[in-house]
């Protein structure tokens, strides 16, 4: 019999405990990335990534001396031939950023999409319209006004945009560093997201994926491929809605009354984990499972009243708790039943609630309600004007978070402490 949960607990400082015990796996991980285990070049790049820059910008201060005058520096010249060296600067260094990873593969929910959902005309989960991306080049689709965390990920990783999968098929894009199947609304279990319309389940985003496979293969050598896919970096970010639009909508799901919530996210991670494995038997061989966030804490959920002023809402957190703690324990058996692979568990959930708990640590004052949309309750409506501090709100909307908590959030996936992946880092990953 599941025990009764508290409405009023403090949210808390930090992941819910885990049951079950590390697998072995995780110690010779680290001990292969502390012995300088080599990447597929035999050379760590990023290191040489880092000495070529240093090199250009000593080239570019150079230039900046050879055309001075005698060391009479008129000010409109210094500042032309500086802004000349720092333009050369960038250019180089994107010349010669070298991935990190061949590709990025990316697979999930309103979070990381790029614009997926402006393809399917019968979907309510858009964002293709003003003011979303306010901070980025328009309204491209993303539920943010700037970048998702994606996004920066793979910048870290020295890789492009990667395009949404209904844009390589409707306009072309390029494929070769890799896509983004993520959709609005989209959960682990197919019926998730139906009060929202048309979305991408994960398994339709998996069948999505065999499409642009079959577009690589004629692109290609089989061994090339396999090569490929297998230095690939795969991002799964997905349960949210299996919750939000599923679980915790009793009027339109009956899952919250046939399942109680252990046993439900028991449900979850038994789909997931075929889910995950598909996409290993195609050849891939480089996750990151990122845990659903404290969704507890969301402005949509706070605004319900279940929760004490400036608090979150924990009986849903301890729900998302359950689910996040079998997760892990997934990363640890798929580590030790894979041992060519390597899977790596992403805390989003205690990240986001050390960004909560010390939000002025941050930079952040507004932690309650979004920058945009109705506060607490809704999305951003069409030309709606939103607030002018953006980077001081943790959150966007009644459902997303700004690009300044992404950003932050991409950082702790790619180089964060065992506390924020496990067993390592995607930064320590890459070096394998």
């Amino acid at each position: 019999m599941e025990p009764e949960l508290d409405f009023d607990k403090d949210v808390p400082t930090q992941t819910p405990a885990y049951s079950a015990p590390p697998a072995p796996i995780s110690a010779p991980l680290i001990q292969r990335y502390q012995s300088g285990y080599p990447g597929p070049q035999g050379h760590f790049q990023g290191q040489q990534s880092q000495q070529m820059r240093k090199a250009s910008e000593v080239n570019a201060l150079d230039m900046i001396k050879e055309h001075t005058m005698e060391g009479q520096f008129m000010t409109w010249n210094v500042l032309f031939l500086y802004n000349l060296a720092l333009l050369v600067i960038l250019s180089f260094q994107e010349a010669i950023a070298v991935p990190q990873f061949t590709a990025l593969f990316a697979f999930g929910d309103s979070l990381i999409d790029p614009g997926n959902n402006n393809y399917l005309p019968n979907s309510l989960a858009k964002a293709n319209y003003v003011p979303y991306g306010v901070d980025f080049i328009g309204p491209t689709g993303r539920f943010c006004n700037g970048r998702t965390m994606i996004d920066y990920l793979g910048d870290l990783l020295g890789l492009p945009l990667i395009p949404a999968y209904t844009a390589t098929i409707a306009m072309g894009s390029d494929i070769s560093k890799g896509v983004n199947y993520a959709s609005a609304a989209a959960g682990i279990l197919d019926e998730t997201g139906h009060n929202l319309g048309e979305r991408f389940s994960l398994n339709q985003q998996i069948q999505n994926f065999e499409d642009t496979l079959n577009q690589l293969k004629q692109q290609m050598e089989e061994q090339d491929l396999s090569y490929y896919l297998a230095t690939s970096l795969v991002v799964m970010n997905l349960g949210n809605n299996d919750y939000i639009n599923n679980y915790l909508q009793p009027s339109l799901y009956t899952t919250s009354s046939n399942y109680k919530p252990r046993d439900y996210a028991d449900l979850l991670i038994k789909h997931y984990s075929r889910q995950i494995l598909a996409l290993h038997a195609i050849g891939l061989r480089k996750f990151l499972l990122g845990a659903i966030g404290p969704l507890g804490c969301i402005p949509s959920q706070v605004g319900t009243g279940l929760a004490p002023p400036g608090k979150c809402v924990s009986i849903v957190n301890e729900m998302i708790g359950m689910f996040n703690s079998q997760l892990r324990f997934l990363v640890d058996q798929l580590n030790k039943d894979n041992p060519h692979s390597i899977f790596i568990y992403g805390n989003t959930f205690g990240g986001f609630i050390e960004i909560f708990n010390n939000a002025s640590v941050y930079g952040f004052e507004v932690k309650d309600r979004g920058c945009c949309g109705v506060g607490r309750r809704i999305t951003c409506l069409p030309l709606s004007v939103p607030c002018f501090n953006r980077d001081q709100y943790l959150f966007w909307d009644a459902f997303h978070p700004t690009q300044a908590v992404n950003q932050i959030l991409a950082r702790k996936a790619y180089s964060g402490s065992l506390h924020d992946c496990y067993p390592i880092n995607v930064q320590q990953m890459a070096q394998f």
